[in-house]
């Protein structure tokens, strides 16, 4: 009886239970278009695979949800628009730091040896017998020198690689220094120069692309540079003791401590990027796929080209004419402006030029994380229109003490300048161009510090060495034009 009950209750149960919907009745609206077909949502199934083995990718089709995780190394990347760098930084890999320190120590002999002309120049001219003008041909041997090497800096990367182009950068310029540890006859002297300008152009080039691609670019560039004005401030000190003590005749002398310190770097150099290019990183790796790009001979080529067809690297290389003509040449005549005009004594104003070196040093490693905190468009402005500021007091303040003062405070703000230069036309330009566009910037940008001082020199023949504080405050002129019409820096893609 019971079971009989409970069996009626389940039949009666179930044919009470709801019924599925019927299907909706098609509507038709004026305003909406129709289509002849109803859409009905597809299951989502993922397509069976046989097992692969580990070390091969599973091949995605186009619509797997798995699409929008991240790439697996090696693979190419679905949208290059949409990837990102990862910089490296200063110890990852480990060797990074090493590589910095070679730069740095290329930059202070740099340093050392473009500082020391301003207090050996009045000693060259009396050994010699020479005036301003035949003495300022040292500056345009080394400005042949950089325009030399502009068009060949990333051809010799090329095919050389990083570790043995900066090598080969260091011996020429020991090659360099030669003819001036002999105290050769003065064309000898001139075409040594030339060797020295070809080295550095080569090893600035590599340096700073190496430097501003790390993290924190502004504030190691800051640093890189740093050195070569560490090297700037020991170096006429070393020049000015070596002729106090030995006599005027042995200004030579000083130039064995530069030789001796560019076969170190040649040697630290080789040790130190000998692995590079085998330690490219992934970033690198799949920005290389995704563009489809490759470092072929016509592709260098190519972006040489590039380089000098584009306006960041036009401009680029006029700034940096500007500015290092208006550094060196500063550095390489105040000294004779202060004893022709000044009557000033050689042993004690040969030391003004450290204080200049100093403060450029100091501005350097103090003030570039500045620049990189409020903007270094914004920061080069008003550390240009300052620097043109005190080189008026230098030029109108009849007071050596006083002079050396404002001297040092011009170098103080001239000196983040070059960093944050170099950080604003490296994001300016992809990462195919760094290479060949630094190259072209610093090597004709930098034989403005050959050109202007050889001007200088001629015109301190016919008029005077007072000529060169209007020479640098034009040049200073010239700088907040370029950095007025340089593009606004793009957001990187690659």
């Amino acid at each position: 009886m019971e079971a009989t009950l409970f069996q009626a209750l389940v039949r009666v149960e179930s044919d009470s239970l709801p019924q599925a919907p019927q299907r909706a009745v098609p509507r038709t609206y004026p305003a909406v278009p129709q289509r002849d077909n109803d859409v009905e949502l597809k299951p989502l199934t993922r397509p069976s695979a046989a097992p692969t083995p580990s070390n091969i990718s599973t091949p995605r089709e186009e619509r797997d949800l798995e699409m929008s995780a991240p790439t697996t190394p090696g693979e190419p990347l679905a949208d290059p628009m949409n990837a990102f760098e990862v910089l490296p930084g200063l110890t990852d890999p480990p060797m990074n730091k090493f590589r910095f320190a070679a730069c740095c120590t290329q930059n202070l002999l740099s340093g050392i040896n473009d500082s020391a002309p301003g207090a050996l120049i009045p000693y060259i001219e009396k050994y010699y017998n020479i005036g301003y003008a035949t003495v300022s041909l040292i500056f345009i041997g080394n400005a042949l020198g950089y325009i030399a090497a502009a068009p060949l800096v990333d051809a010799i990367r090329m095919r050389l690689g990083r570790a043995k182009t900066c090598s080969l950068a260091s011996v020429s310029l020991a090659l360099g220094f030669i003819p001036l540890v002999a105290a050769a006859p003065f064309p000898a002297i001139v075409v040594g120069y030339f060797f020295i300008g070809f080295g550095s152009a080569l090893n600035q080039a590599i340096g700073n692309v190496f430097t501003a691609n790390l993290k924190n670019g502004t504030v190691l560039l800051g640093c890189l540079h740093g050195s070569y004005g560490i090297g700037g401030i020991i170096g006429p000190l070393i020049a000015t003791s070596i002729v106090s003590n030995l006599g005027d005749n042995a200004w030579s002398r000083f130039y064995f401590l530069t030789i001796s310190f560019s076969v170190v770097c040649a040697a630290f150099y080789l040790w130190a990027f000998w692995n590079y290019e085998n330690e490219a990183s992934a970033t690198e790796m799949l920005t290389a796929t995704s563009t489809g790009q490759s470092a072929t001979p016509r592709a260098e080529i190519s972006a040489m080209l590039r380089a000098f067809k584009s306006r960041v690297v036009l401009l680029g290389a006029t700034f940096i004419f500007a500015y290092q003509g208006a550094e060196v040449s500063i550095s390489g005549w105040v000294i004779s402006f202060l004893i022709a005009t000044r009557n000033g004594n050689p042993s004690a104003v040969g030391n003004v030029t450290s204080g200049f070196w100093g403060g450029i040093t100091l501005g350097r490693f103090v003030l570039s994380p500045i620049g990189a905190r409020i903007g270094e468009k914004r920061f080069v402005y008003f550390l240009t229109v300052g620097a043109a500021v005190f080189q008026l007091l230098v030029w109108f303040v009849p007071n050596i003490i006083g002079e050396a003062v404002s001297l040092a405070i011009v170098g103080l703000l001239l000196g983040p300048i070059y960093p944050c230069a170099a950080t604003v036309f490296t994001r300016n330009l992809s990462r195919q161009e760094q290479v060949s566009g630094l190259g072209v910037i610093s090597a004709f940008g930098s034989s403005g510090g050959a050109v202007a001082p050889f001007t200088t020199g001629l015109l301190a023949q016919a008029a005077g060495t007072f000529v060169l504080h209007p020479i640098a405050i034009g040049l200073f002129g010239a700088m907040l034009v370029c950095w007025f019409v340089l593009p606004t820096t793009r957001k990187r893609t690659e």
